[in-house]
């Protein structure tokens, strides 16, 4: 039986757990007085509640609903019983740029249905609280540098069935720093020629890949990389032991030695696939993109940051931003390092420093290349507020797509389209 495979960028980028919500059987709709959900700062929000049952507002539904800044402690909290299905509420505002959030849920027949929005006020003036150490560029170019000296050493393994009439597919493995390896799953056209690059960098989590096909097939070449130094073709069960063994909580791994933080094998791993795309024979020399979401966004940012040879890239909902946002009053960006239960054991000043050299704030303020941003104002899992800390100080040209912006941490198919549609049209040259 002939294998299927998901389209390449054409998926939801993060896990199928953040996948779009499904329809559930009682509806909680949070509606701000503003259309766009933008207000100015000091400008009051207010916010109505409306809850459905089989589409008709429920009556005498008992509600709890919460508003405050995104993230944090709630400023204000109530239970009412909804007489009428709705209610209107004063929301209050903020005093300087950021999100506002109210949380609004439901109990009927012992399951809880859940809404939320959130109003952002002039996020465009939001700035980074992370530190931006001075050393920030050298300590990467020394970090470029040695990974230059280490040979790309590719291995690669025809994945035959995988591969269609038009594309083969490989295996890929690369020689990357500390006698690490680095995997992906690469797709070339058959056909003779020279075509543009792009690199997808992933989510969070442990898992395998499949490979962009689908891009392939239109002409190019696809490189789909994992970060954790393990083939990327293993049987599920294996990545869900490394989920739940090794790997667990690899995201604050040696977070007190910049030298030995988890993440500097994995964006170095970034710049070494970009080594490899480069060098291939088939690789047109210019069209290089970087392509992701959630992790993925964040590692899109920091490879373009770090290596000039990418000219395009394309984020959906970055993490790693604006980390330290919780030690100073508002929300921080994905892994949360900073807040709960990882409060009193990262705030600590080595922990706190080393953010600096991978907070993709600091990435984002050296990238030059044309970029096309997608998120929106519900995300959880990466607050607004830290994406925008990152998204304003980028210099280069720049795109921030919010018209899908009840969006949480997934994308609606039509938001993945026109990135998708940006990027191929980008990297073939066409208007």
């Amino acid at each position: 039986m002939k294998k299927l495979f998901l389209p390449g960028l054409l998926v939801i980028w993060f896990t199928n757990a953040l996948a779009q919500p499904v329809e559930r059987l009682v509806k909680v709709i949070v509606t701000p007085d503003h259309a766009d959900w933008l207000y100015k700062i000091g400008e009051p929000v207010k916010f109505t509640i409306s809850v459905y049952k089989s589409n008709v507002l429920l009556r005498g539904a008992k509600l709890r609903y919460e508003v405050g800044p995104e993230k944090m402690e709630p400023t204000k909290k109530e239970t009412v019983t909804l007489k009428d299905g709705t209610l209107a509420l004063e929301g209050g505002s903020m005093k300087t740029g950021g999100f506002l959030r109210c949380i609004a849920t439901v109990e009927l027949d012992g399951k809880e249905y859940r809404g939320l929005t959130t109003a952002g006020f002039e996020p465009q003036t939001i700035q980074p609280t992370v530190a931006n150490p001075t050393d920030f560029k050298a300590f990467w170019d020394n970090a470029k540098a040695d990974l230059a000296k280490v040979p790309i050493d590719a291995r690669l393994t025809l994945l035959p069935e995988r591969c269609t009439e038009l594309t083969n597919v490989y295996h890929l493995n690369l020689q990357n720093i500390n006698n690490s390896r680095f995997y992906g799953i690469l797709c070339v056209p058959k056909k003779e020629g020279k075509y543009p690059a792009i690199l997808r960098v992933p989510g969070a989590g442990v898992r395998p890949y499949n490979g962009m096909i689908a891009e392939a097939e239109k002409g190019f070449i696809t490189l789909e990389v994992g970060i954790h130094g393990v083939p990327v073709t293993m049987d599920p069960i294996v990545y869900e032991n490394l989920a739940r063994g090794p790997l667990n909580g690899y995201q604050s791994a040696n977070l007190d030695d910049r030298d030995r933080y988890y993440y500097k094998r994995v964006y170095l791993g970034c710049v070494r696939a970009v080594d490899f795309l480069t060098s291939m024979p088939q690789y047109d020399g210019q069209n290089l993109a970087v392509t992701g979401g959630s992790q993925g966004g964040a590692l899109s940012i920091v490879t373009a940051g770090l290596d000039s040879r990418i000219k395009w890239l394309g984020a959906f909902y970055p993490a790693l931003a604006d980390v330290t946002g919780y030690l100073n009053g508002r929300a921080g960006g994905w892994p949360h390092l900073f807040t709960g239960n990882e409060l009193a054991f990262n705030n600590k000043p080595d922990r706190i420093k080393t953010t600096g050299y991978y907070d993709v704030v600091n990435f984002a303020r050296l990238v030059n290349v044309p970029g096309r941003y997608a998120w929106g104002f519900n995300d959880e899992t990466c607050p607004p507020t830290s994406m925008y800390a990152a998204y304003n100080v980028i210099p280069g040209q720049k795109t921030l797509d919010i018209s899908f912006i009840d969006t949480g941490h997934w994308t609606y198919p039509e938001e993945t389209e026109k990135m998708t549609n940006w990027l191929l049209a980008k990297l073939k040259g066409w208007k």
